[in-house]
């Protein structure tokens, strides 16, 4: 191969969410209804620490089984890989073809509300304060990506700021949105469908649908069009 070639970007055709609406085994909703009935929700918390970690056939069936048993609502097709986990997931509506990367973790909170839509790809590491947050259907989520949904409210300044109160603001999230590795989502921020954020932003500002957005803080950078070259500035790829 000639230095020039070597250097060159190569396009390959995406796999998630490219297939028909996932089917799940038919055993796997009965084993889900008799895990909530048998445990109960604290007792499936529990049970999901034996099986969070591994890799095997097994580890990763009970890891489905346990989230459908235990979410307020969880569509067919979800994936959770190991490592992943979650805090409050009986606030969380999962819809179908979830694919939940290895050591992400959904925060959740007792009284909040945590929609991801059909066929959201969350990728490794990721970070989500899930106090009120919506992904809308068919967003690419990038390795160790973020969403800040609260924060202290500083007052008053008298005290320590992690002892001041909590203001919770929504996040939304467009579908189609693709959200770059290591950005940083903060709280009330919403990013418009088909959006764009590249590696690393840090958002601070509502986006615009179809827009392309980069840097700390965010910044518009462009609108999409058709006539786009092949972006290199969010996630890196996605099988």
């Amino acid at each position: 191969m000639s230095a020039d070639r070597a250097g060159e970007a190569r396009v390959v055709q995406a796999v998630h969410g490219r297939h028909g609406a996932p089917v799940d085994p038919a055993y796997l909703a009965g084993l889900a209804d008799e895990l909530r009935q048998s445990y109960g929700r604290a007792g499936l918390i529990e049970l999901y620490g034996r099986f969070a970690s591994g890799d095997g056939v097994v580890d990763t069936m009970m890891r489905k089984a346990i989230w459908q048993a235990v979410a307020r609502r969880c569509g067919t097709g979800l994936q959770v890989a190991g490592g992943a986990g979650f805090k409050h997931p009986e606030t969380f509506e999962i819809g179908n073809g979830v694919f939940i990367g290895a050591q992400a973790y959904i925060q959740g909170r007792f009284d909040g509300t945590c929609v991801i839509g059909d066929n959201v790809w969350i990728g490794p590491m990721a970070y989500f304060d899930a106090r009120d947050l919506v992904i809308e259907d068919s967003v690419g989520w990038g390795p160790g990506a973020k969403v800040l949904g609260s924060t202290h409210t500083a007052l008053p300044v008298d005290v320590p700021i992690i002892r001041t109160d909590l203001e919770i603001k929504p996040v939304r999230i467009g579908a189609w949105a693709d959200i770059g590795t290591n950005a940083t989502i903060l709280p009330g921020v919403s990013i418009g469908k088909g959006a764009i954020v590249g590696a690393g932003a840090v958002v601070v500002s509502d986006v615009e649908p179809f827009s392309v957005v980069a840097g700390v803080p965010a910044k518009f950078i462009r609108w999409r069009t058709e006539a786009d070259p092949v972006l290199d500035i969010s996630h890196g790829g996605r099988s």
